[in-house]
């Protein structure tokens, strides 16, 4: 079981950006203080809901901060940038950080963030696959040129390579993990066709989680994938923590906090096209959470993710820390987590 935290860098409300991040960062050296196995980090652009543009430079970062925890992106947006250019930075921070980097890629939403960097509503509803492949691309061979619809360039030199890491463990000299976000049955085959493993939201239970898992299995077989690899994916099921002496005083310190961040952070979003969106009950979403999630005792923590690897064969976890908004309370909910928590899973 790898336990790890989902960093948001959320701003709640009466916070600047700057406590935001800070909070993000002191809550990642205590994870791997406290004995975690990953740091998450989320990506946004324009709302307090998160407030790191650039999962990969907050990556590049921690990595700087940390010497033996895995760090990871979850999600780098990829029809908001071009995947040369994030393919180059991933094999930059695996390099430097001797293979501690992972790279979590997804479809981001149909908001404005689309107008201002350029990729259109085309990029969103139609450009996934092509950009996800120009990246594994990217991340797996010497020479690469870009001969789709979106993306056309001549065959250019793959510098530095992401599978040249000094001392690599990976039996096949790979470059850094790469998981795919997954919303909808379409994105669930694109990520098994390539037998890369999944990355599923913190608003699924664990019975959705189980038939995505299901659904991917089958079809990584019926593209050619190994038994034993299949068997083996190292899909990451997000969800929240919040660890107290008492069950009660947990929830009530995510009922109190999280739905002034979610009404004022998810209500920031724009969509690019105008189009209609109705927004989760604050209230509703985080009662839901606090349900789904380890929210309580460290005994009911670990036994919620128990259940939840033993219902869907996940057993790697990325953990929304910051439900409090507060900084001291997220430090020891962290350290809770990594020293009362994980080892009842051992």
């Amino acid at each position: 079981m790898r336990v790890g935290t989902f960093v948001l860098a959320a701003q709640f409300p009466g916070q600047g950006p700057g406590e935001a991040l800070h909070r993000a960062i002191r809550s990642a050296e205590v994870a791997e203080e406290s004995g975690l196995d990953s740091v998450w980090l989320a990506e946004h652009h324009f709302v307090p809901y998160g407030v790191c543009p650039s999962a990969v430079t907050l990556a590049a970062q921690l990595l700087g901060r940390t010497r033996r925890i895995r760090v990871g992106t979850a999600v780098s947006v990829l029809p908001t940038q071009h995947p040369v250019a994030l393919g180059e930075q991933a094999a930059l921070l695996h390099l430097t950080s001797g293979g501690r980097f992972s790279l979590g890629v997804g479809r981001g939403g149909p908001w404005v963030d689309l107008e201002v960097f350029g990729g259109g509503l085309e990029a969103y509803e139609k450009g996934f696959p092509e950009s996800l492949g120009l990246l594994l691309d990217w991340l797996r061979e010497p020479r690469v040129a870009g001969r789709g619809e979106r993306y056309a360039f001549r065959e250019v030199a793959v510098v530095p390579r992401a599978d040249e890491l000094i001392g690599a463990e990976e039996a096949d000299g790979a470059g850094p993990e790469v998981i795919v976000a997954c919303t909808s049955r379409t994105t669930v085959e694109l990520a098994a066709d390539r037998g890369l493993p999944m990355l599923l939201g913190m608003h699924c239970g664990d019975e959705e989680k189980a038939e995505m898992v299901a659904l991917w299995r089958s079809r990584a077989l019926a593209a050619g994938t190994a038994p034993e690899k299949v068997r083996g994916a190292g899909h990451v099921s997000a969800g929240v923590a919040q660890i107290a002496d008492r069950t009660e005083d947990a929830v009530e310190t995510l009922v109190k906090a999280m739905p002034g961040w979610l009404r004022q952070g998810l209500g920031a979003h724009v969509t690019v096209d105008g189009r209609h969106r109705v927004m989760r009950d604050p209230v509703g979403y985080a009662e839901l959470l606090c349900g789904l999630h380890p929210v309580g005792t460290p005994e009911l923590a670990a036994e919620r993710l128990a259940v939840t690897a033993e219902r869907t064969g996940i057993t790697r976890f990325a953990l929304l820390v910051e439900g409090s908004g507060d900084l001291v309370a997220t430090e020891e909910n962290v350290a809770r987590l990594g020293t009362e928590v994980r080892p009842l899973l051992e």
